[in-house]
């Protein structure tokens, strides 16, 4: 397989799947989703404010151009013109080949990080049209090899990374000797299946596979909080990679378990660990997905630091930070999530030198990892280049520190300070809020 060409398996019966492609296109074409579909003007706009075109400024990269793939499938089955006339209005059958087309432009050429949407001069979601496509070869059995296997591994083992109960266990008990070492208290710990607690915690499994001390400070901040709380060995897990397949069964069945799970410990409130696209799909996509409300409030990290800090329960030192830290803003948090003050408030307050990145909070540049795309390997390139954009953001600020409330973006800003040569140390902002406690 060649850089760029999608690692698909293709369905067993071609035809089959583009029936059930078609299917889903009349499914997901709501008055809204149709109203998208008919606003672009092709001015062209678009291309000043994705990361991808400006990296690599060829007609394929502009968000329109994009879109305009889905669009033509729209008009071809619902729209009189596309029906009579489709060569007229530019108008494509949704067969096997336009889908195998499709999985590079929608998967390998967009984050669906919506800065291209906010932006737009007639306020065309283009996000959205970018998922409505994913969704489509979804259901025709299109995602990408590796993508598809991470939401496998979410609904087989409840986690992405497949951590065994008996892993997370291990690593809970280790690191919480460490913390009690840390901190000098044999009563701080990670606590683990605990019934009756307040918050049930929820965190991306590379904090317990790979990055041990983001999950090691939140700890810390729990207990320097007095909060009772606890995690779960059976469903943990803050990141839906149905959202970025686009499947939606898979992002319900993903989203119900860890709602279930919650409820069976009997505690009062799920807390969210830092995630862009993990507080978007549990916050706000979760109760569409389900069809229902929760019966539990869902929070932020951010916003629970925060109160924390504000109401006095941890008290912090902001010259315990002394190097410069800037912020990455994660484009699910800020755009989709509407989070962009807490984690703003909270640096202010735990580091001596905070400076922002230009532009940001909601037209802050994606840095290049969303989408799922850390997932597949086969965009690497395209995704470390189109990472410039974020880099020359980061440099800009001569921070020493970026912090992110994100696993994925941690990961991709990891990549990019290796291959931009940055020399900067990536950090969670709980890690920022830990290093300030004040015991």
């Amino acid at each position: 397989m060649t850089e760029n060409e999608p690692n698909i398996e293709k369905p067993v019966d071609p035809e089959e799947s583009a029936v059930k492609a078609r299917e889903k296109l009349r499914e997901v074409i709501n008055a809204l989703g149709s109203y998208h579909m008919h606003s672009c003007v092709r001015c062209g706009l678009c291309g000043e404010t994705c990361h991808i075109y400006l990296t690599d400024p060829v007609p394929e990269n502009l968000p329109g151009v994009k879109a305009s793939k889905i669009i033509s499938h729209f008009r071809r089955y619902h729209t009189f013109l596309g029906r009579v006339a489709p060569i007229l209005v530019g108008a494509r059958n949704l067969t096997p080949e336009a889908l195998d087309e499709l999985v590079e432009v929608v998967y390998g050429r967009c984050t669906m990080c919506g800065r291209c949407g906010i932006n737009c001069s007639v306020g065309a979601d283009i996000g959205s049209i970018m998922r409505m496509g994913r969704m489509i070869l979804a259901a025709s059995g299109r995602v990408p090899k590796n993508l598809q296997a991470v939401v496998d591994n979410q609904l087989n083992t409840g986690n992405q990374m497949a951590i065994t109960q008996e892993e997370l266990k291990s690593t809970a008990e280790w690191i919480s000797e460490d913390l009690q070492h840390e901190m000098g208290n044999k009563e701080v710990r990670i606590p683990v299946d605990e019934h009756g607690k307040r918050v049930v915690y929820l965190v991306n499994p590379r904090e317990v596979k790979f990055f041990p001390l983001s999950l090691s400070a939140a700890a810390g901040v729990f207990y320097a909080a007095g909060e009772s709380w606890t995690m779960s060995s059976r469903f943990y897990d803050v990141t839906n990679y149905g959202l970025f397949s686009g499947d939606n069964v898979a992002a319900e069945e993903i989203t119900r378990q860890a709602i279930e799970e919650t409820l069976r410990l009997g505690a009062e409130e799920m807390i969210l660990s830092e995630c862009g696209h993990g507080f978007r799909a549990f916050r706000w996509e979760g109760p569409n997905w389900m069809h229902k409300k929760y019966s539990i409030p869902v929070r932020s990290m951010l916003d629970v630091m925060l109160e924390y800090i504000e109401s006095g329960r941890i008290k912090v030192d902001r010259a315990k930070n002394k190097d410069r830290v800037t912020l990455h803003d994660p484009c699910n948090l800020v755009r989709y999530g509407g989070v962009s003050e807490p984690q703003r408030k909270i640096l202010h307050k735990v580091c001596g030198d905070f400076v922002e990145m230009v532009p940001n909070r909601e037209q802050n540049f994606c840095c290049g990892g969303g989408g799922g795309m850390l997932s597949m390997s086969e965009y690497g390139e395209r995704r470390v280049l189109s990472g410039k954009v974020k880099a020359d953001q980061i440099h800009a600020t001569s921070a020493k520190i970026v912090a992110t409330p994100c696993h994925n973006c941690a990961d991709q800003l990891l990549e990019l300070n290796k291959h931009y040569k940055l020399g900067i140390e990536v950090m969670a902002v709980v890690e920022l809020v830990y290093n300030a406690l004040v015991l």
